[in-house]
């Protein structure tokens, strides 16, 4: 089999994920010519794809004792190195040594930006020792990373790759604007990029004075966009559970204007209505009720993307807490309705049923901040 046979099947059997289908070809094909250097180069990257670092560096080794200034070797050879736990120091000598055997080719660049990035942060934490190593303790490392990774976008403006490591660099160091700019440079190449999309999408979402509801949109037209994105679909879930909560202060709008048409909170000196009301007053207060509940619920619902209609019921199937939003809205829409409709002739019984109602939402709506539902879900996950 020639080596053209044997890398083409090979890299379908990649793509497939059958690697060591892959490994047993390219197996074949050394045992015909153990001097063939691509096969032992493409033989290393299926045992890297199938997470066996040992056996790629093997390989690596075995192609440079016949060509020790192969440049695609020696990146293979370098990244082996590096997830074989040989340590940063060969890996980086590898890739430098790709550099000046080819000082015009962006991805050595790239490489050795992004192992110099993490040997830095590596090494950044053990000099602190206990505690957390911040953003700034990053930045301060991340100079000559910054230098290298530019220098591969401008041996290749055209290529993703480096863009990807600057966006590393840059969230992780904390530049906000570069991490911006790189996205954006991105999605000109790939309209598609999961991750840069995500990351616009994250900053016009959060941007001051952007609701839930237009976060939820937003969202939403992204992941028609990237449907993969796992990021995406969990803030689309945040923006929907906030969309979710809101119906609970209408609400309670609601439930406090019928509460002051059956003066439940008059003072000293102020004479009350006369009770029962009557049955036109009665259904006369149902209107405002009825505009506020269509006006706020219905139709922000209604006039949102299908995705987020569709999420709204999906969400209300897989989290309790949207579940717990939605169902106490209503049971406060029902206590609304019962102090509208009811003909109440003492105050006492429907006084009792507004704070009880008012009570339990506020404190259900204290209990259910993002960070307490993130450690009752954390907490499930560990039982």
């Amino acid at each position: 089999m020639s080596l053209d046979q044997a890398a083409e099947r090979a890299e379908g059997l990649v793509s497939l994920g059958r690697n060591d289908e892959a490994v047993e070809l390219l197996g074949r094909r050394l045992a015909e010519e153990p001097d063939d250097v691509a096969a032992w180069e493409q033989l290393a990257r299926c045992h890297l794809r199938a997470d066996r670092p040992h056996q790629a560096l093997e390989a690596t080794e075995r192609a440079l004792r016949l060509t020790p200034e192969n440049v695609n070797v020696l990146l293979v050879h370098a990244q082996a190195l590096r997830l074989s736990g040989r340590g940063f120091d060969e890996a980086e000598a590898a890739l430098r040594t790709a550099i000046r055997l080819s000082p015009h080719f962006w991805g050595s660049y790239s490489m050795l930006a992004d192992l110099l990035f993490r040997r830095n942060i590596v090494r950044k934490g053990q000099e602190i020792g206990t505690g957390r190593i911040g953003t700034a303790d990053i930045d301060a490392v991340a100079g000559e990373p910054r230098e290298l990774v530019q220098e591969a976008i401008r041996l290749a403006p055209e290529e993703i790759g480096p863009y990807e490591k600057a966006l590393f660099i840059a969230d992780l160091s904390g530049d906000a604007d570069t991490a911006d700019a790189m996205e954006r440079a991105i999605l000109r190449l790939d309209p598609t990029h999961a991750e840069a999309l995500s990351g616009q999408t994250r900053r016009a979402a959060e941007a001051p004075g952007v609701r839930a509801a237009d976060a939820a949109d937003l969202y939403a037209d992204a992941l028609a966009v990237a449907p993969e994105s796992a990021d995406m679909r969990d803030q689309l879930d945040a923006a929907t559970y906030r969309m979710l909560r809101g119906t609970r202060w209408l609400a309670l709008f609601c439930l406090a204007l019928i509460a002051a048409g059956l003066d439940l909170f008059t003072t000293d000196g102020e004479t009350p209505r006369e009770l029962p009301l009557a049955l036109g007053q009665r259904l006369w207060d149902l209107v405002p009720l009825t505009v506020i509940w269509l006006l706020g619920a219905a139709l922000r619902f209604h006039r949102r993307r299908k995705g987020v209609r569709l999420n709204v019921r999906s969400l209300l199937r897989r989290d309790g807490w949207a579940r717990l939003a939605a169902g106490q809205s209503a049971a406060v829409m029902v206590c609304t309705l019962l102090l509208t409709l009811v003909p109440w002739t003492e105050r006492g019984l429907p006084t009792t049923l507004f704070w009880a109602a008012l009570g339990t939402t506020l404190l259900t709506m204290w209990v259910d901040r993002p960070a307490v539902r993130k450690a009752f879900r954390e907490g499930a996950r560990r039982r």
